[in-house]
């Protein structure tokens, strides 16, 4: 009975400590992860790349939604972008009156350091690389 109770304390305990790990893993890849964000308005701004109006789309991508928020897309696909307060947004919402009246409100999500992993498309690239061809490309992006 003890060795019972022992093992599955054990259990626990090992269980807390790969969610902490993960948990420091995650923040550590976020931090990486705003600083290449922070670092690519500052040389976007430096370099007088051109901001544009950014438009969300439904999750279903048949509407498109005017938002508050200025910036520059970085995929071709316009749906991810970074705003000129240096937050990266996925520019997708839930469909709804209120968005097509009023306009949309996307919230910033964490730029993860590798854009599109575990998408089922299986394209993936890095959030750097990512960055750096959208600075390349310049104001002919579109």
């Amino acid at each position: 009975m003890d060795d019972d109770l022992e093992w599955r304390e054990r259990q626990r305990r090992a269980v807390r400590a790969h969610a902490a790990a993960d948990e420091r893993a995650r923040a550590a890849e976020q931090a990486e992860a705003a600083e290449l964000v922070a670092w690519f308005v500052a040389e976007a701004t430096r370099r007088g790349l051109r901001t544009t109006r950014l438009v969300a789309r439904s999750y279903d991508g048949r509407s498109r939604y005017r938002t508050r928020l200025t910036g520059w897309y970085v995929d071709r696909a316009r749906r991810r972008a970074v705003d000129t307060e240096r937050r990266f947004h996925l520019l997708t919402v839930p469909a709804s009156v209120r968005s097509r009246l009023f306009g949309a409100d996307p919230r910033p999500d964490p730029a993860p350091l590798v854009v599109g992993r575990g998408g089922r498309d299986g394209e993936s690239i890095p959030l750097r690389d990512l960055l750096h061809r959208r600075l390349a490309a310049g104001d002919d992006w579109d």
